[in-house]
């Protein structure tokens, strides 16, 4: 399997009210009665996009994808109120709930594969097995390697890292980096916010490929509201550590270890380092871990991509046989 699968719409959509003012946008694809399958965007504050049906057989999944709260077509956009994993944790119960899935697959990149692994550990009697890729276990070490000046990524990025810094230059001397932009987005004024926004975006962006020719306009979002949710709602979670305690994940992976877990990382993965995926693979006896060569952080590379479809596939296969 080295291509995507056929383009599909959606067979229904829909809003479902969830608690803290929040509605979120769901939508199912696919075929009812196959393989349910929760796709879990990255992020935080990513949507779902179109793609994303493209990695499952439409013939053998029941697809469910959803945005998660303030961002992509759920609402309110951009609210920071009542946005934490514990209420996104929650969400995913709650869809499965009113959809009246009793165990679903789940299926996360990125920020995607933290909260499969967070739901997967709430409630792994309700879950058949996880996809996950790009690993992100949200630990100090992770934070650091992503957004700090003697991180990985800074390292080998460092003219990007430059230009990740500019707006907050003037506030580094009494604020953090991630305390820097938080009070930007919160607080500055709507010429600051944007040039904020415009440079996390960029940041994450531009080193999210292994081979990355896009021109520097096209990086951006044609719909500069992908950018605004992105940018606050990831500084707000990664100030608040993703509501969730130092190595949580790994320490309560025990309750997940007999499902079994297809895990999938890009050898020069700069966003999520690659010990992450190693390091859950090695706790996780009923893992297999695929790092992919020649690919980074991206879905969106053909590597990546080709190991996403074959690993919907197996996991089809497998589930069947268990039958």
């Amino acid at each position: 399997m080295s291509q995507l699968f056929p383009n599909i719409k959606p067979f229904r959509q829909e809003t479902l009210e969830v608690s803290g003012g929040h509605t979120l946008y769901i939508e199912q694809s696919g075929t009812p009665g196959g393989i349910p399958v929760a796709y879990l965007h990255g992020g935080p504050g990513g949507c779902i996009g179109e793609n994303y049906r493209r990695f499952f057989d439409p013939e053998k999944y029941w697809i469910i994808g959803f945005d998660q709260r303030g961002c992509g077509k759920s609402t309110p956009f951009g609210l920071l109120e009542n946005n934490h994993s514990q209420a996104l944790v929650a969400d995913v119960l709650t869809i499965q709930d009113y959809l009246k899935i009793d165990k679903w697959l789940l299926f996360g990149g990125s920020w995607g594969s933290t909260l499969a692994l967070l739901v997967a550990i709430e409630q792994p009697a309700r879950v058949i097995g996880l996809i996950l890729r790009g690993i992100f276990l949200a630990r100090e070490q992770d934070y650091a390697w992503y957004l700090a000046k003697n991180g990985g990524a800074a390292q080998l990025f460092p003219e990007y890292y430059q230009a990740f810094l500019a707006p907050i230059q003037k506030l580094l001397a009494d604020f953090s980096i991630v305390d820097a932009y938080y009070h930007i987005f919160t607080n500055g004024n709507e010429v600051q916010k944007m040039a904020a926004i415009k440079a996390w975006y960029l940041w994450e962006a531009r080193i999210s490929w292994l081979h990355c020719q896009v021109d520097e306009d096209k990086l951006l979002p044609d719909d500069i509201h992908k950018a605004i949710s992105l940018a606050l709602l990831e500084c707000h979670f990664i100030k608040h550590k993703c509501f969730i305690a130092e190595n949580a994940i790994l320490q309560k992976l025990d309750k997940i270890k007999h499902l079994p877990a297809t895990i999938i990382h890009g050898r020069y993965d700069t966003v999520c380092k690659i010990e992450a995926a190693y390091s859950l693979a090695e706790n996780w006896q009923n893992s297999q871990l695929h790092i992919i060569p020649e690919a980074g952080h991206s879905a969106g590379e053909k590597a990546v991509t080709q190991a996403l479809c074959s690993a919907t596939q197996d996991m089809a296969k497998y589930l069947k046989e268990q039958e």
